[in-house]
């Protein structure tokens, strides 16, 4: 069985869409013509989402807030004893996004052709990663799929937070960037050399700084367009470059460098370690396959190497803090909570609390950085602007001592 998207247009002309079940094709449009529905356009939703998994326009993936949701919704229908393809059914019909709905839908006819739901969220994994689908096959294979749905929303919601609170932290410093860029172009282009012109026809020497800013007006002035050019070009080519994986490994050591940044960097993959590792323990997935996951849910290539290195290290028998801590990547809080985890046999919690003691540091830094950031940028800011307003007063000081 399987599950259609189609457009048709009913009796009184109207035109009406959905999703439908059925064995095949043929039976999906009989059905509708059964409903006195003419089909206009009918297709699988598996195909349309393999098209929508090779293209690199279109492949954008169902947002964080309504993956939480979807997962909360089916793990509360789960527990309470709903059967499965019922549950999904029920998900679908309360969510109002069209791709999600479709999506549902098709894993509910994989599950009504007797595939577990692990497989049919495999079908598509440009939605549903390696963490969310071996966790859910955990949870099945153990009989608590519920309570590894509450710990796949609660993972997903809290990263969601976490991205939030660094994305709110960034909107105002780019802000007032944007707007700092914004203003002092529009002064250069527009304002100076209306101002400039007074001064021409006078005949006084120009002092360094007016002639400076002159020089910065007429350079803007003439190649504004070729500088924005320039800078398009530039991107296009970094990000052209980034797609070779030897390039984007250099790149990522070079950030892991940086004072701030790398720090930051750190921080965000060691969070993100801690936090998979730890839900994925807790739905009884082998250790060894579970770093294997953990190392692909991680951005930074340094680091990910790490953990694909430590997981060998550990299929050959040694302890994870102690391969974790060789790399030295990650803080050594961190690996100290992991060797106790590991000790007491107690990983998963000493990995939750890891996570969270890493997302409260990350917190404290992204408060302090951009507490500092918006003050230095309010100050550059106003330097150029009063620098820009010197460069012309001064002559008009000069012209006044002339005349007095």
């Amino acid at each position: 069985m399987g599950a259609y998207e189609y457009s048709a247009l009913s009796t009184g002309g109207a035109e009406k869409k959905g999703i439908i079940e059925g064995d095949s094709l043929r039976q999906a449009r009989q059905q509708l013509r059964d409903q006195n529905l003419l089909p206009l356009r009918i297709e699988e939703i598996a195909q349309k989402e393999k098209k929508r998994e090779r293209s690199q326009v279109f492949r954008r993936g169902i947002s964080v807030t309504d993956m939480a949701l979807m997962t909360r919704q089916l793990a509360t229908l789960v527990r309470s004893g709903t059967p499965l393809a019922q549950a999904l059914a029920t998900v679908a019909r309360q969510t109002d996004k069209p791709r999600l709905k479709s999506l549902i839908m098709a894993v509910r006819s994989q599950v009504l052709e007797g595939r577990s739901l692990a497989d049919g969220l495999a079908k598509f994994p440009h939605i549903f990663d390696r963490l969310y689908v071996a966790t859910v096959h955990s949870g099945e294979q153990s009989g608590h799929l519920d309570v590894v749905l509450e710990r796949l929303a609660e993972y997903t919601e809290s990263r969601q937070v976490l991205r939030q609170k660094v994305q709110l932290a960034l909107i105002y410093p780019i802000i007032l960037t944007v707007i700092a860029i914004g203003v002092v172009t529009a002064l250069l282009v527009y304002v100076v050399p209306e101002v400039v012109a007074v001064f021409e026809n006078t005949g006084q020497d120009l002092p360094a700084l007016t002639r400076g800013l002159i020089a910065s007006s007429d350079f803007v002035r003439a190649y504004l367009p070729h500088m924005v050019i320039l800078i398009t070009l530039a991107v296009l080519a970094v990000r052209q470059i980034l797609k070779n994986e030897r390039a984007r490994y250099r790149f990522h050591v070079l950030l892991l460098g940086l004072p701030v940044a790398g720090k930051l960097i750190r921080g965000l993959n060691t969070e993100r370690l801690a936090r998979t590792l730890s839900i994925l323990i807790a739905s009884n997935v082998p250790l060894l396959e579970a770093l294997a996951i953990t190392a692909q849910v991680l951005d930074n290539l340094p680091m990910r190497q790490a953990v694909e290195q430590a997981a060998e290290q550990v299929r050959e028998g040694s302890s994870l803090a102690s391969t974790l801590e060789n790399e030295r990547f990650f803080p050594p809080l961190i690996v100290q909570l992991i060797s106790s985890g590991e000790a007491s046999g107690n990983l998963e919690e000493m990995l939750e609390h890891a996570a969270v003691s890493q997302e409260r540091e990350l917190q404290t830094l992204v408060a302090m950085l951009f507490g500092l950031l918006e003050p230095v940028l309010i100050l550059v800011m106003g330097g150029i602007v009063l620098m820009i307003v010197l460069a012309i007063m001064l002559p008009i000081f000069e012209l006044n001592q002339m005349v007095q």
